[in-house]
């Protein structure tokens, strides 16, 4: 009997698999359990149906987050670090102060989704990569700069 599985059943095949199973396997195990139906013209066409929507709403989802993924990537971000002798820097830039001066700019991004291998701990230039859904990754620029002291006034 074929049969067109709505769920992946171990050993038999994975969701949306048309299959040939024996006739016993699949009235007794697959079919009242609804982990498949059967594969008349019907199922076949309203299941092929449903597979190209639901390619067409990924390739637009992926769509739409390449292009906030290219919005953040156009940031330059400068994040002012406080230094002492030699321009060493007292602590570190971290994930959450790359996602505090994102979400200043107008940018919400989870700091979990920030790849900083390790806090940034020199003054200079960093790109950073920012994970995204569907494997798409925008890269923001930091710069670190030092902190400019107010100058008092001269008396």
């Amino acid at each position: 009997m074929k049969v067109i599985l709505q769920e992946t059943v171990e050993g038999v095949g994975h969701l949306g698999d048309l299959i040939n199973v024996a006739d016993g396997f699949a009235r007794n195990y697959l079919l009242p359990r609804r982990k498949a139906v059967e594969a008349d013209g019907r199922s076949i066409k309203a299941f092929e149906h449903a597979k190209r929507t639901a390619v067409e709403k990924a390739k637009k989802e992926k769509l739409e987050i390449e292009s906030y993924a290219k919005r953040v990537s156009a940031i330059s971000l400068t994040v002012e670090a406080q230094v002492g002798k030699d321009d060493k820097m007292f602590g570190s830039v971290t994930a959450k102060d790359i996602a505090e001066g994102l979400a200043a700019q107008g940018v919400t991004v989870d700091r979990r989704k920030i790849q900083l291998a390790q806090p940034i701990k020199e003054l200079g230039t960093v790109p950073v990569p920012i994970k995204m859904p569907r494997d798409v990754v925008a890269t923001v620029t930091v710069h670190v700069v030092k902190k400019q002291e107010p100058e008092e006034p001269s008396a």
